[in-house]
């Protein structure tokens, strides 16, 4: 922790950057909130732990956030990848952001560029935790009625409070389809045909672009799965089309590009 800190100090001091986003002490033991860290002396405030979950990515495209200057940001491994992806999608220029990687020992590297983060992300470890995978490998094992039955089940307990789409970094539309009225695409209610319209929309949306950080389940306050759900769309997208969004800075959205040699096997 105070290797990050002290890292934040030198950037703020040297005038490398404007501001620091990482994490401070939430308002109970088990939590962390995002941090704007401005001056050299507030980076005492910065923490680590295992409670610093949220991407801080997502604060990226705020008109308010880029206003501030150039940044660093305190990234874990799926952060990282965000900041790739935010760049194939023409979201992040290169050079905008110094990420601070902090690995499981405290250790602090310091990635100017895109290149840069390409390089580490390729050397770092892939895929869920063992508890993940068993868990979407007993989803994947229900036959489709009990499948169809289980995420219906989830979706019911949405409140559409859109705290997913909140935490999302690859949720920066200027304009969602939630909040169009003419056509009403989506209920404003919560009810079961809205609750569905809504998750599966925004699951379409991520396919092939998530990069499973995971935010979108830690801020729902009914912990519905949602990044189980997006994981499948996303292995889905790899097998079918080769799409591993996240490693690289190229332009590969399955979901917007066509190849000659494309599998067909998604339509019956």
């Amino acid at each position: 922790m105070e290797a990050l800190r002290q890292r934040a100090r030198e950037l703020l001091a040297a005038g490398t950057v404007q501001a620091v986003l990482g994490y401070a002490a939430g308002s109970e033991p088990d939590r962390a909130r995002p941090c704007f860290v401005r001056t050299a002396a507030e980076a005492d405030g910065l923490i680590w732990n295992e409670h610093c979950r949220q991407n801080l990515a997502t604060y990226l495209q705020k008109p308010e956030v880029r206003a501030l200057g150039r940044l660093a940001l305190v990234a874990r491994r799926s952060t990282l990848r965000a900041l790739l992806q935010l760049a194939a999608e023409n979201q992040l220029a290169d050079g905008r952001v110094v990420a601070l990687f902090v690995a499981d020992d405290g250790a602090v590297t310091e990635l100017p560029t895109l290149a840069a983060i390409e390089e580490l992300v390729a050397r770092l470890p892939r895929g869920l935790s063992d508890a993940d995978r068993q868990e979407l490998d007993r989803i994947a094992a229900l036959p489709l009625g009990e499948r169809q039955a289980y995420w219906a089940g989830e979706f019911a307990r949405c409140i559409k409070c859109y705290a997913c789409r909140a935490a999302c970094p690859l949720c920066y539309c200027a304009r969602c389809i939630t909040e169009a009225n003419q056509p009403q695409w989506i209920p404003v209610s919560s009810d079961p045909l809205g609750n569905l319209e809504w998750n599966i929309a925004r699951a379409m949306h991520l396919a092939g672009r998530c990069v499973d950080c995971g935010s979108c389940s830690d801020a729902c306050p009914e912990g519905i799965r949602l990044d189980l759900l997006n994981h499948v769309l996303a292995e889905e997208a790899r097998t079918q089309f080769g799409a591993e969004p996240g490693y690289s800075v190229r332009k590969d959205y399955a979901l917007a590009s066509f190849k000659p040699d494309d599998k067909q096997e998604y339509i019956r």
